[in-house]
């Protein structure tokens, strides 16, 4: 993502209709832009869909749990009404109210108020734990539409992440990553400090040289930007959720002047990328694809915001 690397190299014009190595490098961070951007969008997307499987869980077990309670609860109720036409073991409220005898009948209305109050708890129960279920199943029902809604995103943001890599990996390209590989290095491997930003930071500092990769998270697979943040701070303990745009929200915001080494730099108005600053104007970040993992300058233009994690 970063423009500021690939302006600054230069070739001659050409003259004919061949692109020249300026457009090609252009082109290429266009490409590669889109692609960090389309990695994030996918980022996003695996964090929704695995709470609304999440959710989904949560709501058949509730529903399980509800319709047992129903089950139970409803043949409680049931059995009272059972014993009315049972002839032995009748509980003497039951006889009494099935006795015709008219000195019996000036009770019945006493006896049908006691059991009325002994078992309203349960039929109130059963008839929760009944609306309860019926909410459960389709909250369920909703959030696992949701998820197929998601998947179906994801594949297609997939389809255009490997469409533009296509592009990207052609040879037309080729020329320009070359020349991008002999770009300027800035030898930063350790940072001196002891605060959780430079603990992380310096987790950040090993991974240099892995390669870009939308998604990735890990040394043995690679990082996008937000990938790399969130394995730098959770060797300290520290969980961030792996989207550039949770990354904002996680952070405590701070003006630029009091930016410490460790703390987020985020850049674009989508918040579409995210590096660790270093110091002097210096970060380390997944920087896009076909970048792997480096230290370069902090690009003032499309700078955001920062912040520090808590």
């Amino acid at each position: 993502m970063c423009a500021s690397v690939l302006a600054g190299v230069s070739a001659q014009a050409s003259t004919s209709s061949t692109p020249t190595l300026n457009q090609l490098l252009a082109k290429a961070n266009a490409l590669s832009q889109q692609i960090d951007n389309l990695g994030q969008q996918y980022d996003n997307l695996k964090i929704q869909l695995s709470e609304a499987k999440t959710e989904a869980a949560l709501a058949r077990q509730g529903a399980r749990r509800d319709e047992q309670i129903l089950k139970a609860d409803q043949s409680y109720i049931d059995n009272i009404a059972v014993e009315g036409y049972m002839s032995g073991g009748m509980n003497p409220s039951l006889q009494l109210l099935q006795a015709s005898a008219p000195q019996t009948m000036l009770n019945r209305a006493s006896i049908m108020t006691q059991l009325q109050q002994e078992n309203g708890a349960k039929i109130n129960l059963v008839a929760s734990a009944q609306v309860a279920a019926q909410r459960a199943n389709a909250a369920a029902n909703q959030e696992e539409q949701q998820a197929s809604k998601l998947k179906d995103a994801m594949a297609a943001t997939v389809a255009k992440l490997q469409s533009r890599e296509n592009v990207y990996n052609s040879a037309a390209f080729s020329q320009a990553t070359a020349i991008f590989q002999k770009t300027g290095h800035y030898p930063i491997t350790h940072v001196q400090g002891d605060s959780l930003g430079v603990a992380a930071l310096n987790e950040a500092l090993t991974m240099l040289g892995r390669p870009y990769v939308w998604g990735g998270a890990s040394p043995s697979v690679g990082f996008d930007c937000s990938g790399l943040v969130v394995w730098a701070y959770a060797q300290e303990g520290v969980h961030l959720e792996h989207f550039t745009g949770d990354l904002w929200n996680e952070v405590v915001h701070i003006p630029y002047s009091e930016l410490k080494p460790g703390d987020l730099v985020f850049f674009y108005a989508d918040i579409g990328h995210v590096g660790i600053y270093i110091g002097n104007g210096l970060m380390v970040d997944a920087p896009t694809f076909g970048q792997p993992v480096q230290v370069q300058p902090v690009s003032e233009d499309p700078l955001v915001g920062q912040g520090y994690v808590p």
